[in-house]
């Protein structure tokens, strides 16, 4: 078997994603390709080597060489079969310490402003429910709780369920969704397909769930495609470099010069929740932190956070 394919089927073996898969395969070639050599043929030494040259002479950010070596640790344990032992030292890639870019609730309306249709209500759901953007995207019909005001986020990061508010103000503007995405679905079932991904394990207990209204995606894409591992016609979600294009496009209409970006209605829900008073535990929980240190930076950009004055100021 050839060491990619091997990869690809390791990969599925142990359910990671598509996009987890992607990423350990092309650290895998680019591992290859810079010591020219098969890996089976390589060392400890030789892994070391190429993570020190990821962050010294391509200078990386911490999380890509973090990846890389993920991706090598899960190539020698899962593929060849031969757990690497000590590395050593490692030249680590520098780690930033940056605060988050937060809108002002000003800027939020501005840039839902120049968004339309889909994109606007998803960015409506990074901002009301603080959810990651493929969060939003992925998120499924049966998920959606409006008699109790919540939304149900599977499998979010670090492979962890956890529960987040509906925007009151989003209802109407997510049943007209539902129901738009209902036709598609229903056309889609008169036309022989209409079935939708689902986890294999999940697909496997639940033969006939994929077909299931409750499973479909509360965006679903315009048109149907392929999934790249079953060959099976699918509708897929909206995709996310779409969302991220439109946002990028809004943020420039509406006259914004800071670095800001899908993600940015996320830190801006929980700055503006901690501004208004909420508990930073509850914050924690609603963003799916694992530390509360992760959600302590947000008290660094409250708007109210500054207490000293300026010496310029009268």
């Amino acid at each position: 078997m050839k060491l990619i394919d091997g990869v690809r089927q390791a990969c599925r073996l142990k359910h990671l994603s598509l996009r987890t898969e992607k990423a350990y395969v092309r650290w895998v070639r680019c591992f290859v390709n810079h010591h020219r050599r098969h890996p089976q043929y390589l060392s400890e030494a030789d892994v070391r080597a190429f993570l020190s040259h990821l962050a010294v002479e391509r200078q990386v950010a911490a999380s890509t060489q973090n990846q890389a070596l993920s991706a090598l640790l899960f190539l020698y344990t899962h593929v060849l079969e031969r757990p690497l032992g000590e590395l050593g030292e490692i030249v680590r890639a520098n780690r930033p310490k940056r605060l988050p870019v937060v809108f002002t609730r000003e800027e939020v309306r501005a840039v839902l402003g120049h968004l339309r249709g889909d994109h606007r209500l998803v960015a409506s759901l990074l901002y009301g429910s603080g959810l990651r953007l493929l969060e939003s995207l992925r998120l499924r019909v049966k998920d959606v709780d409006f008699g109790q005001q919540q939304i149900i986020i599977r499998d979010g990061k670090g492979q962890k369920d956890r529960v987040t508010v509906l925007p009151g103000t989003l209802f109407d503007p997510l049943k007209r969704q539902l129901r738009k995405g209902k036709v598609l679905h229903e056309e889609a079932l008169d036309e022989g397909f209409g079935s939708v991904y689902l986890p294999s394990a999940l697909s496997r207990k639940y033969p006939k769930a994929a077909w299931s209204w409750g499973w479909q995606y509360v965006f679903p894409a315009a048109k149907p495609s392929k999934d790249p591992r079953s060959g099976v016609l699918q509708r897929h979600h909206v995709a996310e470099s779409a969302v991220q294009k439109a946002v990028h496009r809004a943020v420039k209409k509406a006259g914004l010069v800071k670095p800001a970006s899908c993600h940015s209605f996320r830190h801006s829900f929980a700055t503006h929740l901690l501004e208004n008073g909420a508990d930073i535990r509850t914050v924690q929980e609603l963003l799916g932190h694992k530390d509360l240190r992760t959600t302590m930076i947000y008290t660094h950009v409250m708007g109210r956070g500054v207490a000293v004055k300026s010496p310029l100021d009268p």
